[in-house]
């Protein structure tokens, strides 16, 4: 899928102003990078362990899961080459706040965490692309490199989530990408992969 089909599902663009935030706090982009990578493998698996009925996903998420894990070896990798330390750090609200809107009642909770995980997917795919022009030659080819599964990854938590639909899901794709792009558009406090835009005085 071509970077402009993805910035079309977003409905909105990464502000100018937290990709000059990244490229000046690169150890808190890397580190939280990694954090994520590590999140969505958990994700995934957490999906095959609770639907295990699911063929479809249990194919896709198994493969996902590897997927993320191998880019969270290579993204430590990275850091451990440039002396920074892997450690603890707060994630961000985007997106527990976006699962702050999931149904509980199944099979919409399944719906609409897939749909969910194709915007972080997405955004992730958009901040890559974004981002690689401004980076050092290492970080450039490194996120030019995931731009493919990222992409791969987000067409395939929604297409799961039309398969697994007993309803239309473009009412709750609309709803998704208005909660996520208010989310990008809006001040946050931290910076992080995924935040908002940064406030002036944010450390």
């Amino acid at each position: 899928m071509q970077i402009d089909s993805i910035k079309a599902f977003l409905g909105s663009d990464t502000p100018k102003s937290w990709i000059h935030k990244a490229v000046d706090e690169q150890e808190i982009l890397l580190i939280d990078h990694a954090n994520c990578e590590k999140k969505a493998a958990s994700t995934a698996m957490n999906l095959m362990y609770r639907y295990v009925d699911r063929s479809e996903l249990l194919q896709k998420m198994s493969q996902l899961a590897r997927e993320e894990l191998l880019h969270f070896e290579q993204v430590v990798s990275i850091m451990q080459e440039r002396g920074i330390e892997y450690r603890h750090i707060e994630p961000s609200r985007y997106a527990s706040s976006l699962r702050s809107h999931i149904r509980q009642q199944e099979p919409f909770k399944l719906i609409d965490t897939l749909i969910i995980g194709a915007f972080i997917e997405a955004r992730s795919c958009e901040r890559f692309a974004a981002l690689a022009p401004y980076l050092d030659a290492e970080l450039q080819k490194f996120y030019k490199s995931l731009l493919r599964s990222e992409s791969r990854h987000f067409e395939d938590y929604l297409r799961l989530a039309e398969i697994y639909a007993d309803e239309d899901i473009a009412d709750r794709v609309a709803l998704f990408a208005e909660k996520e792009s208010a989310l990008i558009q809006e001040e946050d406090t931290q910076f992080r992969f995924h935040s908002g835009i940064p406030q002036l005085d944010t450390a």
